[in-house]
């Protein structure tokens, strides 16, 4: 009797806690029609898919979204916009979800948990990281963009501007690729949760890795502020970049600018990278998936005009560092090389770049070899990473992947 009134009370509190943020006008304003935000939340119909694929459940999310949105256009009088349709989903989701979770039992309570926590802890986080980036620019108004710049023209070809112009001549490329780094969420969480049905439990270190990705990179923006071309430049992007003399001979200084500092190292490049490494071992389907939003996140990363190349750089080393995490407990040697490779590797990046600019420009070969070096040598130790350390796990890992097909 009274578990069933504790789980009658843990209902209320999850569909309360839903209706309030579906129904709260600045909520809807600021988040819910938000395309980054709202693919966040609408990746809660992609666990709870994943995990319970009933078609009963399917229904109740479509009933549940309809009923939220017929409140929110009809009763409430909130503007219309088609990114709230995919919140709509996603909290209905979460409501399905949350109590499925409160009323299961045993593993498949476990899995579902697994599944409901770090999606509450991802969307939260999602909601916070204009905060922090807020935060960031305030404490840093000025930025180290020129010196990024600098580097990227010491190649002797400036991506970002390629690509940016290949985006103005074909739109089509743009639209898709944007398409890809707006949707970012999606990749992460069909991992997890590939990987949670599968291994049930031991698949929550990807979603912490995950997870550490957005608070880490903030620390490391406080290092380096910097915030992309496009905001440089303005709307001479991609059109006008200087010349390879100008930029020999640029006065590098911080300058005051009036943006996101997300720059270096690039995030998203971090995130799409983890989804694809730990994508191994799963369906060709989610690796496929995996590996699209890769390709696609490197075109818009610099096409849109938010990153330097050297940013992408600096994102294989420090996905290395946040990867190693989740071995270093067993005291891996690996891991313990690839923490301090990944890590010394960024700030040594940092540090030259911001102290040594004029070293990259003796000779194009100099930041190519270390570009070039870097990526390798991280792709080398992330490959040595991933063998696993005995076969007992293995076993392990089958043995509660079998268990899991039985019971949920």
């Amino acid at each position: 009797m009274r578990s069933t009134v504790i789980k009658s009370v843990l209902t209320l509190v999850v569909l309360g806690a839903v209706f309030v943020v579906t129904f709260n006008p600045d909520i809807y304003k600021a988040g819910l029609i938000s395309a980054y935000f709202s693919l966040a939340v609408a990746c809660g119909a992609i666990i709870l898919l994943n995990i319970r694929p009933y078609l009963a459940d399917a229904v109740l999310v479509v009933c549940g979204a309809v009923l939220l949105a017929l409140a929110d256009y009809f009763v409430f009088g909130f503007d219309r916009y088609i990114m709230s349709v995919f919140s709509f989903l996603g909290l209905s989701a979460i409501a399905v979800l949350g109590v499925r979770s409160i009323w299961a039992d045993g593993r498949e309570q476990r899995i579902l948990l697994c599944g409901f926590i770090p999606l509450v802890l991802f969307i939260f986080s999602e909601w916070s990281a204009t905060s922090l980036l807020d935060l960031t620019e305030k404490l840093h108004p000025r930025t180290l963009d020129l010196f990024l710049y600098h580097f990227d023209g010491s190649l002797g070809v400036q991506f970002s501007f390629v690509l940016g112009k290949m985006f103005v001549q074909w739109p089509w490329l743009r639209t898709i690729s944007l398409l890809f780094y707006i949707g970012l969420p999606i990749p992460l969480t069909l991992v997890y949760v590939r990987h949670l049905v599968r291994k049930g439990t031991s698949a929550l270190p990807i979603i912490i890795t995950f997870l550490i990705v957005g608070p880490v990179g903030v620390i490391f923006f406080n290092l380096f502020p910097a915030a992309g071309p496009l905001h440089v430049f303005g709307k001479a992007f991609p059109s006008n970049p200087l010349a390879s003399e100008q930029l020999r001979h640029l006065l590098l200084q911080p300058i005051p600018m009036h943006a996101l500092r997300n720059a270096i190292p690039s995030l998203h490049l971090t995130w799409v990278l983890l989804a694809w490494w730990n994508s191994r071992g799963l369906s060709w389907r989610t690796r496929s998936t995996a590996f699209l939003f890769l390709f696609f996140t490197i075109l818009a990363t610099l096409g849109s005009g938010e990153h330097y190349l050297i940013d992408l750089i600096v994102a294989v080393p420090f996905a290395l560092m946040l990867e190693s995490l989740k071995s270093i407990r067993s005291r891996r040697r690996e891991a313990l090389t690839c923490f301090s490779f990944g890590s010394g590797t960024v700030l040594l990046w940092m540090a030259m770049l911001r102290f040594a600019p004029d070293f990259f420009w003796i000779s194009p070969i100099i930041p190519w070899t270390l570009m070039i070096a870097t990526v390798v040598a991280s792709l080398w130790l992330k490959r040595r990473l991933a063998i696993q350390p005995i076969a007992s796990e293995q076993a392990q890992d089958a043995r509660q992947e079998h268990e899991l097909v039985a019971t949920v």
